[in-house]
């Protein structure tokens, strides 16, 4: 239980600093009213700006304003405040309000940029779920074919294969699978160079799902993380077909398949888990450069026009839901870790 609290307590402390960094980078270092008016604007102009953004509040008051607006939980002598959401009343006529975080708004189009996040993050997460599915399972099973084969010219093709790719950054691969499979041989696989998820139909203009664009971003999204989880699994079978419960299990004369998918497959996912839950975090990152290339509305492109733009707040908050996601992800990932490895388990 005490791990488990400890735990927690470091999750959010990594939050409040990526928090932290995201005020000082976006909010107190760049000159928000220069990059949005200029410097050919007048004083006036200029100082109603400052006044709207909140720039003219001494810096101790702004950062305070931030977190109050990120946090899920505030504390206020009103019932109804501003915000949507609800109040507990609690001692002394203080209420605690329970409301969604506040990300701002937009300084190009004014809209919440909680809600344009909310639309692009579908896209990035289906781009990353497909990538680590692909991922996932390829690379288990070309890890355990490679271990089941060691030394052999099947081990080394793969090994040498998943080397090579392991080196090759996610937005190098994605231009290189875009132009072969979706330019050259376009006419044989039928592979659209860029889309999104939902496109629109040109006989009705009704929007409809478009799977066939999500396959080459996707797989040019797993071609590192196929390449890790195969050689970690590759090292994890071997590991554990020369530990002693699998030679007690072959002397009884168990078959070799229900040896390897009942007993070894198990306790070698546990490094494996590992990685991909490392990996589906970065995903999230590495998206971003593969969902420019393909031209796939998701959270890094949102992200990198919003950039070319200088809409920090949009920006920063791209920066926290990726944050966000990191966290949750290792935590439910460790808590899966646990549970799969008995003596981790029994210490929790």
């Amino acid at each position: 239980m005490k791990q488990k609290i400890g735990y927690l307590l470091y999750s959010l402390s990594i939050l409040w600093g990526v928090v932290s960094l995201c005020f000082f980078l976006f909010y107190v270092f760049p000159d928000a009213e220069e990059q949005l008016l200029g410097q050919r604007s007048d004083a006036q102009t200029r100082e109603a700006l400052r006044s709207e953004l909140g720039l003219d509040k001494s810096l101790a008051e702004r950062y305070t304003n931030y977190l109050a607006a990120l946090s899920p939980i505030t504390i206020s002598q009103k019932q109804n405040p501003a915000q949507k959401g609800f109040s507990i009343p609690v001692l002394k006529g203080f209420f605690i309000h329970l409301k969604a975080p506040q990300l701002g708004k937009s300084y190009q189009n004014k809209k919440a940029v909680a809600t344009m996040l909310k639309e692009a993050l579908a896209g990035t997460m289906v781009l990353a779920i497909t990538a680590m599915f692909f991922a996932f399972v390829g690379g288990i099973i070309l890890g355990i074919i490679a271990g089941l084969n060691y030394g052999k010219w099947l081990d080394n093709t793969i090994l040498a294969g998943s080397t090579l790719f392991i080196s090759i950054p996610s937005f190098f691969s994605a231009m290189i699978i875009a132009w072969l499979f979706g330019y050259v041989w376009h006419s044989y696989t039928g592979l659209p160079m860029s889309g999104s998820l939902y496109a629109i139909e040109l006989s009705t203009g009704n929007r409809v799902l478009a799977l066939s664009n999500l396959v080459l971003p996707s797989i040019a999204l797993a071609v590192r993380p196929i390449a890790v989880i195969t050689q970690l699994m590759r090292g994890a079978i071997l590991k554990e077909m020369e530990s002693d419960y699998i030679r007690t299990a072959k002397a009884k004369g168990l078959h070799s398949y229900a040896i390897i998918w009942k007993h070894a497959l198990i306790n070698a996912l546990n490094p494996v888990l590992t990685a991909a839950s490392g990996w589906f975090a970065s995903l999230m990152a590495g998206a971003f450069f593969v969902e420019y290339i393909f031209n796939w509305k998701g959270l890094g492109k949102t992200m990198i026009e919003a950039v070319q733009m200088a809409d920090l707040p949009v920006v920063s908050g791209a920066v926290l839901y990726v944050a966000v996601i990191f966290i949750l992800v290792n935590m439910a990932v460790n808590f899966s870790y646990r549970f799969l490895d008995p003596k981790l388990k029994s210490n929790a």
